[in-house]
């Protein structure tokens, strides 16, 4: 980080550091890309400085990095970029601790709508001219050598040929097109088509239905095909959801839930009255639980290194992991706590020495 700090003053940059990725999360791909390609200049003339020195395999990698880094480099970085770009906005929302699934559903859908746009001529037209206009900043070639053309064998002469043999006349532009923007476009769609197929938009619809908080609460319309996926009865669900609008009416004077988790509490006492409803609240409640929580708790325990795993017992490994996990809920409820035992320590301490100091004293 040193050689590239000091790279980036001097050509009067504001220093900035690359993140460490992650294989889960859309915004730090974004932010990665997005440092790479307003950093490039400073990268390249870092690898440049190093190229020119004699440090073995250090200055084999930097000739090697130099080497790739064509025009079709800063397309592909251009790309990514724009792209993690729109994807960041639905990562943030679906991994929101509030997270709102009919506000994601919407977001899904204008996202691929918007990718569906990219397919237009304007749009690429844009995009090809940052890559230009990076390229040109970056002192790199826009025009690459020209290829040698195929000639045509000649035991093909005098024959009549169904299909091209020599060599393709595209220009770099077209290629990149071709080749390498549409599949990028086109699996990123394929990928979004299947993450968020009509089975799993109905359990995100179904899941927000049953949010006390939500503009489609106990609305059968969305309840329904989210209960028919776990095989629910509809006929009883539909007289259930009927009776707990009634119960949530008349305890005008009671909190109401607020969350499918309260809604979860309340209904339990009454749990074989409202047998359907509270099997989709208790599938409502796991499901969110089963994904990000246990993704969050992986990541978490990555951090704990392996000698200092192996040197510790399960008990104590898992209470670090808790505390790590769920730390702003720890550092909340230890705040006063520490304050006030580090205060009657700090009491104590004073007392003591002024018991010393009064016997050595008098």
């Amino acid at each position: 980080n040193t050689p590239s700090a000091r790279t980036q003053c001097t050509v009067s940059l504001v220093e900035t550091l690359l993140q460490k990725l992650s294989d889960t999360r859309w915004a730090c791909q974004h932010m990665a890309c997005n440092t790479v390609l307003k950093r490039l200049p400073a990268v390249i003339r870092l690898l440049e400085e190093i190229s020119e020195e004699k440090s073995g395999d250090r200055t084999v990698d930097a000739r090697g990095l130099l080497a790739q880094m064509d025009l079709e480099f800063i397309g592909l970085l251009v790309t990514f970029t724009e792209l993690f770009g729109d994807t960041r906005c639905l990562s943030d929302i679906l991994q929101s601790p509030s997270l709102d699934l009919g506000s994601a559903l919407d977001l899904i859908e204008a996202l691929m709508h918007r990718f569906q746009c990219y397919r237009d001529e304007s749009y690429f037209e844009g995009l090809w001219k940052d890559v230009l206009n990076t390229a040109e900043q970056c002192n790199i070639e826009t025009t690459p050598a020209p290829k040698r053309k195929t000639k045509q064998s000649s035991k093909l002469h005098g024959y009549v040929t169904m299909s091209q043999l020599a060599g393709r006349s595209e220009s770099t532009k077209d290629t990149f097109r071709t080749n390498i923007f549409y599949p990028v476009l086109d699996n990123m769609l394929s990928e979004l088509n299947r993450r968020f197929s009509k089975p799993n938009c109905e359990i995100m619809m179904g899941i927000q239905a049953l949010n006390p908080n939500s503009a489609t609460f106990c609305h059968e319309e969305e309840l329904f095909p989210f209960a028919s996926i776990y095989s629910s009865n509809t006929d009883d669900l539909r007289h259930e959801l009927h009776q707990m609008k009634r119960i949530l009416e008349r305890k005008a004077g009671i909190q109401k839930p607020t969350s499918v988790v309260d809604l979860t509490v309340l209904i339990e006492p009454f749990k074989e009255v409202f047998h359907e409803l509270f099997k989709l609240c208790k599938i409502a409640v796991a499901i969110p639980v089963s994904t990000a929580a246990c993704e969050r708790s992986f990541s978490t325990l990555k951090l704990v290194k392996s000698y200092l795993r192996s040197t510790m017992n399960d008990e104590r490994q898992s209470n670090l992991g808790v505390l790590c996990v769920e730390s702003r809920r720890f550092a909340l409820e230890i705040k006063f706590t520490s304050v006030n035992h580090f205060l009657s320590f700090l009491n104590f301490s004073l007392g003591v020495m002024y018991s010393v100091f009064k016997v050595n004293f008098y």
